[in-house]
C-alpha cells in the first residue's frame, strides 16, 4: 500500500511539474531570462498591430494595400525561409514603411530546441532579412509563443526582447472563421498599449484578411493610434526615464 502511495505521489509530482513547464512555456508576460513584452502599460491610446508569418507572393501586396489605404504602420514578423524565398515581398514591406521582425527560420516550436539550433534559427533569419536591404530593428517573436530556458537565455545574451501579445482574435476557432467575430473581438479587447497578433499571409487566413479593415477602422473609431513595436517600446523607455 505504501508503495502505491509513493508511486501515486511521484506521478502527481511529475504531472504537476509538466503542467508547470507547459504554463511557463506559454506565459505571455514572464520568462526566466531577459526582457519580454506582451503589452505596454501606458495611458496613451496606442496599439501595435503585428502580422505573423510569410511573406508570400499571393497576399503580401493585398495586406500592404489595406494598411496603406488606412495609413497604418504594422510590424511584420517574418520567417527566414519565406524571406529568403521571397525577398521582393520583404522589400515591399520595408518600402511601405513597416517594421520587420524575426519569427525564426522554420517556424518550429523552440521551447525544447538546443542552443545551437536556436542560434541557427534566429541568426539565419536575421541574415535573410538583412540581405533584402532592410536596416531597421529586428525584434523577435517565438513561433506559437513557445519559450522555456534556452531561447530566453539566447535572447537575453544578445540584448533582444521577446515580443508577445495580449490581443489574439484568432485564438478561438469559431471566431477565427468569421471576419465579423474577429473584428468584434479585437475592437472590444484592445486597450492602451495592446499588441495585437494576426496571421494574414496564407489562403487559410482569408477571414483574417477580410477582418483587417474593420479592425483598423473600429480601433481608430475608438480613438486608438497604430504604432510599430519599436515605437511602442520607445514609449515604455520614455515612461521609465520619467520615473
Amino acid at each position: 500500500m505504501r508503495r502505491w502511495i509513493i508511486l501515486l505521489a511521484t506521478m502527481a509530482g511529475l504531472v504537476a511539474g509538466f503542467l508547470g513547464v507547459l504554463e511557463l512555456s506559454n506565459a505571455r508576460g514572464f520568462q526566466l531570462f531577459g526582457d519580454i513584452v506582451a503589452r505596454l502599460d501606458t495611458d496613451a491610446p496606442v496599439v501595435a498591430l503585428t502580422l505573423d508569418d510569410g511573406p508570400t507572393p499571393a497576399y503580401t501586396q493585398t495586406v500592404l494595400d489595406i494598411l496603406n489605404e488606412r495609413d497604418v504602420k504594422a510590424t511584420f514578423f517574418l520567417t527566414g525561409r519565406e524571406s529568403a524565398e521571397h525577398p521582393q515581398q520583404v522589400q515591399a514591406i520595408a518600402a511601405a514603411g513597416h517594421e520587420i521582425g524575426n519569427h525564426s527560420w522554420s517556424h518550429k516550436r523552440m521551447a525544447f530546441m538546443s542552443p545551437a539550433s536556436i542560434a541557427e534559427e534566429i541568426e539565419s533569419t536575421d541574415v535573410a532579412i538583412r540581405k533584402t536591404g532592410y536596416a531597421g530593428p529586428l525584434h523577435f517573436r517565438p513561433p506559437y509563443g513557445k519559450k522555456l530556458v534556452a531561447l530566453p537565455w539566447y535572447l537575453a545574451q544578445h540584448g533582444r526582447t521577446t515580443i508577445m501579445w495580449d490581443v489574439e482574435p484568432e485564438a478561438d476557432a469559431a471566431d477565427a472563421a468569421s471576419p465579423r467575430s474577429l473584428a468584434e473581438y479585437a475592437i472590444a479587447n484592445a486597450t492602451n498599449g495592446s499588441i495585437i497578433i494576426m496571421h494574414v499571409m496564407y489562403e487559410s487566413r482569408a477571414s483574417s484578411r477580410l477582418a483587417l479593415p474593420a479592425i483598423i477602422d473600429g480601433l481608430k473609431a475608438r480613438g486608438f493610434k497604430f504604432v510599430t513595436v519599436s515605437q511602442l517600446l520607445a514609449g515604455r523607455q520614455q515612461s521609465s526615464a520619467a520615473d
